[in-house]
């Protein structure tokens, strides 16, 4: 069965006699091991991995890679281990083999979150060796090129997820001819009939046009050798996903998509590059706004090219490519060039570095998030395939995906930038942080020590690192904030069985933290602080009483609230409690406590359940401006509105929010008003100042609905 070995020397022929023959007893190996499985195609299975090699070799991988990928299915479908591979092959090969392997599906509850499972373990593989995704894609296109044979809906699942991830990391990577083919094979699995449409009227355009072609490119040759530039000129077609896409963006019909050919200009130097862009320019006028240079500016994953679209022959749009052939070598193979070309070119370990950089951005995002659908989603945010380029006060240029905002610059910059970030100069003016940021800007962050993240800025912010960083930071935030609502609360409770204020001793402690599943007593603290844990019950624990519960005093001490301690105390939304009124506190599973007024209609149905209920006060001097819900009724007059505000503003007052209701035929019209007050004497004094006014023929204040019903506890 060698023989079918023999398929794969001559793409060996880069590689020592010794790593050939390494290479050939891998193939024995997996071969063996593979006995007696068979594809869906009816092939024997070890064609699989063998062409998953020889794409591997046409890209000049090392032996060591060629080997993983040979072995790459034999941990999952046969009874070879991990282990006895690295006996075999060495531990590189079984760390490849391993990154690239997926996990074992019993252990997960649906075939999503294996999935998510899968690409996370996946990903932190690729981001220690980059060979584990240069396997990983040339398995995966090896697959969508042979997927006929599979089930249709098996057939669209797996083309979603190469659109969705493959191509775009391929893209990211610089692999640009993987790309558009596991593109064009997505989009044929994915919308089959869309891409045999498709394809039928890109291949009736081709000869319509391939006159029209060649004279373009005759012309183009006889300019530049007219200018004494050296190229050679290929044509170029757009590949079908890249049409389609296009179609479906602008909303074209096909025959309005013209630049679906193109021309590729490959010169000696990059000085040649912009000669030859100006010999091009004075033969055929360029298209305003269409001309990009990434040369200057390359993309993200090290693409360096001149693009300019030209009005052509009967003002035909032609896409032209200009770079040096180590561009164009670059452009084909990305961060594979790095095997192809061993040398010191430092477009090569440009391209390394950039990829390292990314590589260890999903490090860094993992670090942040250890659950694997979000870690999921944030690698899908950062796999954007535009970029915009800006640049830093000190004239550095950063490249961020489409959409991206003066925070997603902040933490590209740094964290310590993002997280106390307040403010941005964009092209020396100030502006929004959410501004979405547009090629060439100018950035300048501003900060302030005492500045935290804003969890609106989860609204929209792009990049995975943002969200990242954010999110934890807002969740660790929480748990800090609910440890120590927890702290004060049990504090209350201990007092309350024992006035005496008895410490429960460290050995106490342990033992009911351990009980809980706990590591800390920061935990504990956090679970009573988000209501997740009844204090009097952790008390009772604590201090070891074991008697009946009728041993707890009615009235434990009042809990102190400022009303802005953060997330871990919320003001109940219903009947917006404001200092002065009386107050209740419902523990609210997850969200901490809940503060009402003792007379709020949506809590009538819960009073009857004590245990969930806590005795709160208003400290003496909160301190802070709350929202309280007015009602207004005034009559019809012009300018009745503006008075009433300005009685508001008069009284020390902001104004939230407004609306109006109007009935047919009534002199009367009721303004709602959201207003802001220290308490409940503020609220009082701009009441009075409202009565007195002559068209005002009603105040009351709002607690429940708007339309008077009861609502639910917030």
């Amino acid at each position: 069965m060698t023989h079918e070995f023999e398929s794969l020397r001559p793409a060996l022929a880069y590689l020592s006699p010794d790593e050939i023959s390494q290479i050939e007893q891998a193939y024995e190996f997996s071969r063996s091991a593979h006995e007696g499985q068979f594809r869906k195609s009816g092939e024997p299975y070890i064609s699989h991995p063998l062409a998953v090699a020889g794409i591997l070799a046409g890209w000049h991988l090392d032996a060591q890679t060629l080997i993983a990928a040979l072995l790459h299915d034999v941990v999952e479908d046969t009874p070879a281990t991990v282990s006895e591979i690295e006996a075999c092959y060495g531990k590189p090969v079984a760390l490849l083999v391993e990154g690239v392997s997926k996990l074992d599906k019993l252990a997960f509850e649906s075939e999503q979150h294996a999935q998510a499972e899968n690409f996370r373990k996946m990903l932190l593989a690729m981001a220690q060796d980059v060979r584990v995704i240069l396997i990983k894609l040339a398995d995966r296109l090896h697959n969508m090129h042979t997927m006929g044979s599979m089930p249709a809906e098996k057939r669209k699942r797996i083309a979603k997820e190469t659109l969705e991830i493959y191509a775009p990391i391929a893209n990211r990577l610089g692999l640009h001819s993987v790309y558009q083919e596991l593109e064009d094979l997505g989009f044929r699995y994915s919308h089959p009939n869309r891409y045999q449409v498709l394809a039928k009227a890109v291949k009736a355009a081709r000869g319509n046009r391939r006159e029209l072609v060649d004279k373009i490119k005759i012309a183009l040759q006889e300019k530049l050798e007219h200018c004494k530039v050296e190229a050679t000129i290929t044509g170029r077609e757009k590949h079908l996903y890249s049409i389609y896409r296009k179609m479906q963006e602008k909303n074209l019909a096909f025959s309005e998509v013209f630049d679906i050919y193109g021309f590729r200009v490959v010169v000696r130097d990059q000085p040649s590059c912009y000669l030859a862009l100006g010999a091009l320019h004075s033969l055929y006028k360029p298209i305003p706004g269409k001309f990009k240079d990434y040369i200057a500016i390359p993309k993200a994953n090290g693409y360096q090219s001149l693009h300019s679209i030209l009005f052509g022959p009967n003002g035909t749009p032609i896409e032209v490519q200009i770079r040096t052939a180590d561009m164009n070598r670059l452009a084909e193979s990305g961060v594979a060039s790095h095997w192809m070309y061993k040398s010191a070119d430092a477009a090569l370990n440009d391209v390394q570095t950039r990829t390292h950089r990314w590589l260890q951005s999903l490090l860094d995002i993992h670090a942040d998030h250890g659950d694997s659908p979000e870690f999921l989603e944030h690698i899908k945010i950062d796999l954007f395939p535009d970029e915009v380029y800006v640049f830093t006060p000190k004239g550095k240029i950063m490249a961020l995906p489409r959409g991206a905002t003066a925070v997603d610059f902040a933490f590209a910059v740094h964290t310590d930038v993002g997280f106390h970030c307040i403010a941005v100069k964009i092209n020396y003016e100030l502006m929004p942080l959410r501004t979405q940021l547009r090629n060439g800007d100018h950035v300048e962050i501003l900060t302030a020590a005492n500045a935290s993240p804003n969890a609106a800025w989860l609204n929209f912010v792009v990049t995975g690192k943002a969200r990242s960083h954010i999110r934890n930071y807002l969740r660790n935030t929480r748990v800090e904030e609910a440890a120590a609502l927890g702290k004060r609360l049990l504090t209350n409770a201990i007092a309350a069985l024992h006035p005496d204020g008895i410490e429960p001793d460290p050995a106490v402690w342990d033992r009911v933290v351990k009980d809980y599943g706990l590591q800390t007593r920061e935990e504990l603290f956090a679970g009573i602080g988000l209501g997740r844990k009844l204090p009097l019950v952790v008390a009772h624990q604590l201090l070891h009483v074991q008697g009946e519960k009728t041993g707890v005093p009615a009235h434990p001490h009042a809990i102190s609230i400022r009303g802005t301690e953060g997330i871990a105390v919320e003001l109940a939304q219903c009947c917006h409690p404001i200092p002065g009124d009386p107050i209740l506190g419902f523990i609210h599973k997850d969200r901490g406590l809940i503060i009402h007024t003792h007379d709020c209609t949506s809590i009538r149905a819960f009073r009857t359940d004590p245990d969930k209920w806590l005795d709160v006060e208003w400290e003496a001097e909160p301190g802070h401006m709350f929202d309280v819900s007015i009602k207004v009724v005034v009559g019809n007059q012009r300018g009745v509105l503006a008075k009433v505000a300005a009685a508001i503003a008069e009284h020390g007052s902001n104004i939230g929010n407004i609306a109006m209701e109007e009935e047919d035929g009534s002199p009367y019209t009721v303004l709602y008003f959201t207003v802001q007050v220290e308490n409940r004497m503020h609220l009082a004094r701009v009441m009075r100042g409202l009565r007195v006014l002559p068209d005002v023929v009603r105040i009351f204040r709002i607690k429940g609905r708007k339309d008077g019903r009861a609502a639910q506890p917030q």
